[in-house]
């Protein structure tokens, strides 16, 4: 079965890497202090190769809910920054200890450990530990009830690790569990669920984003109390320290944490196990006839060739005969008064459908304000296909009325549903809309690109 691209190591590999009890990686010695950040020197930071701190889209530009919080927290200090990008926590705080960073944010939960060692910075997000195992392997409702012999394999220096042992010390039986210097949280959830012979711990976030990719992941239990994320900044740079954590705490800090939570993290919606094996499939069995497809209407219309491929599954799941009650036909699902008006003279066949579904919501897409950005134009164009033109802008009327942002989809995603209550579609131009519909279609196609996009 096909949960996601191979990761390049079997699980005879994954156990010989670097394995110790309950330990972590070594501490180098501590390097020479860097400068504070100013107009000569940038803001050093350590961070994580990893979907939530920091990596690179598909256009090669960086991005990552790390990425993003750095960048504007500089730009309001009006700094630089110079990257170090690692691949294990482990590594970062080691970045941070030798003095090779002035900060590390990288993902990281803030636990007494750390705070003994290093300065707190800003805090911007719970989260909740959770005992990753392969699903159908394990069950337990907690540590003490786990099956005889399950094995847990956590990565060195994590907060993981740290929870781990925190409970061992404060219980009559022990968890055995061990470390590995050698692969950062990504990688071990990956072995998981193409060996299933260990578990994993990682935080809520990090496994919804990889069940997604690998939806054989299975959450069996929560461990210890939630914890906040935070920046950590080296010994002798507290006012850096208490800048970070000022500005979180500011207006500037909260609306950049509402950015990155609604670009990363909040459309993220519940696991459905089926639907995304049922992708995962079609991606072997479908996806391949029609990739090229998708490719080339993606160069005539400038959008996203996985974006065309996640929308077309959602209308259709690739299927280039389906029809609904209403009508509509096809692979894009168009209804005939819209092929017709874009040249489509055969709905069910498949190139002409893309192609027609690609020029459709390019044409929603550019009857948009030029300055709405992206990612809220590609959101915003993709409701209207949806619900229609019409009824966006109804919706876009209305967000101004309440004091909302029109361009931004995390306030339009509010206002939407909006338009199937009467005290507020009464006195809209056109009237009543299932106005719940393009949320939940936009957050669908999200979800599916994230899988999807593997394969583009």
């Amino acid at each position: 079965m096909r949960y996601g691209k191979a990761v390049g190591f079997t699980l005879a590999l994954a156990l010989a890497l670097s394995l110790s009890a309950c330990g972590g990686s070594p501490e180098g010695a501590a390097g020479k202090e860097l400068a504070a950040p100013s107009e000569t020197q940038p803001l050093v930071v350590a961070t994580r190769n990893a979907a939530t701190a920091y990596v690179f889209d598909r256009h090669g530009k960086a991005s990552g809910p790390e990425y993003d919080l750095v960048a504007a927290f500089a730009a309001a200090q009006g700094m630089t920054v110079e990257w170090k990008v690692l691949d294990t926590t482990a590594g970062v705080l080691q970045a941070l200890e030798q003095g090779k960073a002035h900060m590390a944010a990288a993902g990281l939960s803030r636990t007494e450990a750390r705070d003994a060692r290093f300065l707190p910075g800003g805090s911007y997000r719970e989260v909740q530990e959770e005992l990753v195992c392969q699903r159908g392997q394990v069950r337990g409702k907690d540590l003490e009830q786990l099956p005889e012999g399950t094995r847990i394999l956590v990565g060195a220096g994590t907060s993981y690790a740290d929870s781990l042992q925190d409970r061992n010390a404060g219980a009559a039986t022990t968890i055995a569990f061990d470390t590995t210097d050698a692969m950062g949280t990504e990688r071990l959830l990956a072995a998981v669920a193409q060996d299933g012979t260990f578990c994993t711990v990682a935080d809520d976030t990090i496994v919804a984003m990889n069940r997604r990719i690998f939806p054989n992941l299975d959450v069996v239990l929560d461990i210890g109390a939630p914890r906040a994320l935070a920046w950590y900044v080296a010994p002798g740079h507290a006012a850096l320290a208490e800048q970070s954590a000022q500005w979180m705490r500011g207006d500037s800090g909260q609306q950049a944490i509402t950015a990155m939570g609604n670009r990363y993290y909040d459309y993220i919606s519940e696991f459905d196990f089926v639907d995304l094996r049922a992708l995962n499939r079609k991606m072997e069995s479908e996806l391949p006839a029609y990739k090229p497809l998708f490719q080339e209407a993606a160069e005539r219309t400038e959008l996203a060739p996985d974006l065309l491929a996640a929308q077309a599954y959602q209308e259709s799941h690739w299927d280039p005969t389906a029809r609904s009650p209403t009508g509509v036909r096809g692979i894009m699902m168009l209804t005939q008064n819209t092929a017709k008006s874009l040249g489509v003279e055969d709905r069910l066949d498949p190139e002409q459908a893309i192609d027609g579904g690609a020029r459709y919501l390019a044409d929603q897409r550019a009857r948009l304000p030029d300055t709405i950005p992206e990612p809220d134009r590609s959101f915003l164009a993709l409701a209207a296909y949806n619900v229609g033109r019409a009824h966006l802008l109804d919706a876009r009327k209305l967000a101004r009325e309440l004091g909302r942002d029109p361009d931004s989809w995390a306030d339009m995603r509010e206002v939407l549903p909006l338009l199937s209550e009467p005290d507020y579609y009464k006195d809209l131009k056109y009237g009543y809309a299932r106005g719940h519909e393009p949320v939940q279609y936009v957050q669908r196609i999200r979800n599916y690109r994230d899988v999807i996009a593997n394969d583009f």
